[in-house]
């Protein structure tokens, strides 16, 4: 298991082993942003047992290719994401339906994100990456951007503030400490953990492909992927031909971390 979970490029310590992951709480801006950048992980979560929840911040309505009417995007990108999410087992989704394109870093946004992480309670926050990432920066929409720097002010301090939102306490949601905030998409010289996702790497896959109204090219899509994920594996050092998934993994509230500093 913890082959398949957790590859560490440093002590095995610095990382959670699968065996103490229970709850994971991800977080996207779009529809198929968790997909891109985390889902065979997921899966690899999911069938060891791992609780997987998924928000997604905007509703993805300026998504897609079709001119014309587009009252119906909305809709279709949710139930898109809904079924990619069944593919790689996870059924608890929430969307915070704010406009795609529009994502700011707000303290209403902060909040709901606050609200979620309380009820939750993860083990492992994961989130897009707020650093802009010039190698690549169709990886770094200003939704993506924003939603990483969203959920770093909501992990530390305000989700574990019990001064922070002094109400949502009120409604039974408690100060609570994240032990861990993995970003994925991140710029190369951030990132510091790969998974080894080739036993998830299909499912992944499929997950994507359902997508369709963002992806016209599908082949052009999957060979592109399955080359980013086989360059990650040789980057960080697995065998000949396997696949992985890479980020930035930040240790909040370890045992190598002092409250306060």
């Amino acid at each position: 298991m913890e082959s398949a979970l957790n590859r560490p490029q440093h002590p095995a310590s610095q990382y959670p082993a699968g065996a103490n992951i229970r709850r994971v709480l991800a977080f996207a801006a779009h529809p198929d942003d968790i997909d891109f950048g985390a889902a065979g992980t997921v899966a690899a979560w999911t069938a060891a047992g791992v609780e997987v929840s998924y928000c997604v911040m905007t509703s993805g309505d300026a998504g897609g290719f079709e001119p014309g009417d587009r009252s119906s995007v909305s809709e279709l990108r949710r139930s898109e994401q809904r079924a990619a999410a069944d593919i790689v087992g996870v059924s608890d989704l929430h969307f915070l339906g704010e406009k795609d394109g529009f994502l700011a870093v707000t303290p209403e946004v902060v909040e709901k994100t606050v609200a979620l992480i309380r009820r939750i309670r993860p083990d492992v926050v994961l989130s897009m990456h707020p650093e802009r990432n010039w190698d690549r920066i169709q990886a770094s929409h200003p939704d993506h951007l924003a939603c990483g720097e969203i959920v770093t002010r909501a992990v530390y301090p305000a989700a574990e503030n019990p001064f922070a939102f002094p109400h949502l306490a009120e409604q039974g949601l408690q100060a609570y400490k994240v032990p861990w905030l993995w970003f994925y998409g991140a710029p190369r010289e951030r990132e510091n953990h790969a998974v080894d996702v080739s036993a998830t790497v299909d499912k992944k896959l499929a997950a994507i492909r359902i997508h369709a109204s963002q992806h016209p090219d599908q082949a052009g899509m999957e060979t592109a992927v399955r080359g980013m994920l086989q360059d990650n594996a040789r980057r960080f050092g697995l065998g000949g031909g396997a696949s992985a998934e890479t980020f930035h993994a930040v240790g909040v509230n370890t045992d190598r971390t002092i409250a306060g500093f």
